[in-house]
């Protein structure tokens, strides 16, 4: 099974004590009823990199155990991270840490600064996943009416698990994917 994975709330923790409301706001805009992100200033990308100390976005580790799991039972593993160019240090010293490399047969990350969900949307049509697993609504609501052959899950933990459209469910744990 071909599967694909976020990185930011599915693999690292966001910051400590920033609501995740504040950093939607933050970083979405709708235009003219558009979804769209916002590409930080040049003062605002600072903060946003030192956000990324690992002392303020701790592994899942929960998460990361099961994608080592789910790797030695053959699947092949994806990773698409939106992250934007600024933050490709601290993406690559994240991945070098955990040794993700070993385990993902592919990564694919948005070091040219595209929006977040025109990118997923270009790298999920080469890969053809059978499911793809990430923390924004938005973003999945828009790749999921594009690959119908695709079963998208949020993850959102202490959710109940609930069906979205015909292939995007809502799920508390990465254990509630493949069964």
């Amino acid at each position: 099974m071909k599967i694909g994975f976020d990185l930011d709330k599915v693999f690292v923790e966001h910051p400590p004590l920033v609501p995740d409301a504040l950093i939607e706001r933050l970083y979405k805009k709708k235009a003219n009823g558009e979804l769209m992100y916002r590409i930080p200033s040049y003062p605002e990308q600072i903060i946003r990199k030192a956000s990324h100390y690992p002392l303020f976005r701790q592994p899942m580790k929960n998460n990361l155990n099961y994608i080592f799991e789910l790797a030695k039972k053959n699947h092949r593993l994806y990773l698409l991270s939106g992250r934007f160019g600024f933050l490709r240090k601290h993406t690559e010293d994240f991945i070098h840490k955990y040794n993700l490399q070993d385990y993902f047969e592919g990564m694919y990350f948005n070091y040219e600064n595209e929006q977040p969900h025109i990118f997923k949307d270009k790298v999920l049509k080469t890969l053809h996943l059978d499911i793809y697993v990430d923390d924004d609504k938005h973003l999945l609501n828009f790749v999921a009416k594009r690959h119908e052959k695709t079963m998208f899950f949020l993850l959102k933990p202490h959710s109940p698990q609930m069906r979205i459209l015909p292939n995007l469910t809502s799920v508390a744990t990465l254990n509630d994917i493949v069964e």
